[in-house]
């Protein structure tokens, strides 16, 4: 007979895997409790870093429809589930891993399929949707501005030309200001 927090847990982690856009999978041996504290913070508003055991992770896995994460779920597993943007998640693991040997990263879960730890670190090496963002619409201002000069050339030609004419029609034949004057 399952115990009512066990069962309350795996709801809570099934339902987590069900509205995350993504989870990543590490193992945190050797990390300190203050350091997990540090993790989470580097995570954002956007993840949550939660520690399971992997009995009731498989279990909230195959109640929320995950496949293939199975072997991920040995040693001691903890998971980031990511509600905003994968990228800044991935980002702020590879980099907390880098900086803190203990916490290794095994693998994830994003778009109904499993990730390899090459795929969740090619997610971390990828701009963010913001940076995307600005850089897209840097592009697009570029491409404006030069469309703006195009088509405001030919009005500028007409009009140098216009004053050419009227200045030749005037008789400018007149000496420029800055021509020396003869002696």
């Amino acid at each position: 007979m399952a115990k009512p927090d066990k069962v309350t847990a795996v709801a809570e982690i099934a339902d987590r895997f069900r509205t995350s856009s993504a989870a990543v999978i590490t193992e945190y041996s050797g990390l300190t409790v203050s350091q997990i504290t540090n993790l989470r913070r580097s995570l954002g508003t956007g993840a949550t870093y939660r520690v399971a055991k992997n009995t009731l992770v498989k279990r909230a896995a195959a109640d929320a429809g995950v496949e293939g994460l199975e072997s991920l779920f040995v040693g001691p597993t903890a998971i980031a589930f990511v509600t905003g943007e994968p990228v800044d998640a991935a980002k702020a693991l590879r980099d907390f891993a880098k900086d803190n040997k203990g916490l290794v990263i095994k693998g994830g879960y994003m778009d109904g399929r499993p990730l390899s730890i090459e795929e969740v670190t090619q997610i971390a090496d990828l701009d963010s949707r913001e940076t995307t963002l600005a850089k897209l619409a840097g592009a697009m201002n570029a491409v404006l501005a030069n469309m703006a000069g195009l088509l405001a050339a030919p009005a500028s030609e007409t009009a140098r030309l216009v004053a050419a004419l009227e200045e030749k029609r005037s008789g400018g034949d007149t000496p420029a200001a800055d021509a020396p004057a003869e002696s």
